[in-house]
C-alpha cells in the first residue's frame, strides 16, 4: 500500500555530518530515499471510531504502521500492534473498551492489561515502549498513581493520566532478522566499521604491529587517544529515579 501524500514528507539526509559538514557521527552515509510517515502519538481524537484502511512498512522504525481512516474523514497513522487487522475499528478516550489499538488514560485499564505506546507525561503524547515487538504491563494502582512493569524488569510509578495504548507492538520477529549481505546494510544507512588493530597506527592508537596484536597498554583507547575503559559516561542520580519501584533486572 502507499504512503498517504500529506501524512508524508521526505526525510532529509544527514550522513552523520553536522552543520560545518564535519564527520560527527561515524559509519553513517549513503541510504536509499525515504519518507517519513507522521505517526499519531497523542491519539487525541477522543469519541470518535476510526477503521484501519491499511497497514504499511515504515523504512524510520522497527515497528509497521497502521492507517486509520476517522468517521469524520480525517487519516492518521498509528504504530501497528500485534493482531491488529484491516477493517477492524479502533477508539480513544476514557471509556472504550480494552481491545488491541484502543488508547486510554492508565487509571482506566485493569490491572494485568499489556500496552505500549506510553506517556511519561499526561499530554505529551507516547514517548515509551514504541519499538517492534515491546510491551509494558499494568501491574498496580494506587489513588492517581500506576505501577508499569517495563520490558526491562524496571518497575516504574506512572501518573494515571497518562495515555497508552492496549496491546502488543507487532513485527515480534524483527529480532530474528538475518540483514545478509554488505549493501542492505549500506541501503539502511549503515558504512563499514573497522577494528582499531586492523588498521594502521597513523590511522588508530590500536594500530600497527606485525601480525594479530592486542590493544596494548596502558588502556584501549578512542581513535582519537582518549581512554575509553572506565570513563563515567552517564549521570549517577537522575531526577525522575524517585519514580523507580524495582530496578530493572541485571
Amino acid at each position: 500500500m502507499k504512503n498517504v501524500k500529506h501524512l508524508s514528507s521526505i526525510l532529509k539526509k544527514h550522513s552523520g555530518r553536522d552543520t560545518n559538514g564535519h564527520v560527527s557521527m561515524r559509519h553513517q552515509g549513503g541510504r536509499h530515499k525515504r519518507f517519513y510517515r507522521t505517526i499519531d502519538f497523542l491519539r487525541d481524537k477522543d469519541g470518535i471510531s476510526g477503521k484501519v484502511t491499511g497497514i504499511e512498512y515504515d523504512p524510520n522504525r522497527s515497528s509497521d504502521v497502521a492507517l486509520i481512516t476517522y468517521h469524520d474523514g480525517e487519516k492518521r497513522y498509528i504504530i501497528a500492534p500485534a493482531g491488529l487487522t484491516v477493517g477492524q475499528l479502533v477508539e480513544s478516550g476514557e471509556s472504550v473498551d480494552i481491545k488491541i489499538g484502543n488508547a486510554l488514560p492508565l487509571h482506566s485499564i485493569p490491572i494485568g492489561t499489556v500496552v505500549h505506546n506510553l506517556e511519561i507525561k499526561p499530554g505529551s503524547g507516547a514517548q515509551m515502549i514504541r519499538s517492534a515487538g515491546t510491551v509494558a504491563v499494568v501491574l498496580a494502582k494506587d489513588q492517581n498513581s500506576v505501577q508499569i512493569k517495563l520490558p526491562s524488569g524496571e518497575v516504574r510509578i506512572f501518573n494515571g493520566s497518562c495515555k497508552a495504548t492496549v496491546g502488543q507492538i507487532g513485527n515480534v520477529d524483527r529480532k530474528n532478522r538475518v540483514i545478509g549481505k554488505a549493501g542492505r546494510s549500506r541501503h539502511m544507512g549503515i558504512r563499514p566499521t573497522v577494528r582499531g588493530v586492523a588498521q594502521n597506527p597513523r590511522s588508530h592508537p590500536h594500530g600497527g604491529g606485525e601480525g594479530r596484536s592486542g590493544i596494548g597498554m596502558p588502556s584501549p583507547k578512542s581513535p582519537w587517544g582518549k581512554p575509553t575503559l572506565g570513563k563515567i559516561t552517564r549521570k549517577r542520580v537522575k531526577y525522575s529515579d524517585k519514580f523507580i519501584i524495582s530496578r530493572r533486572k541485571k
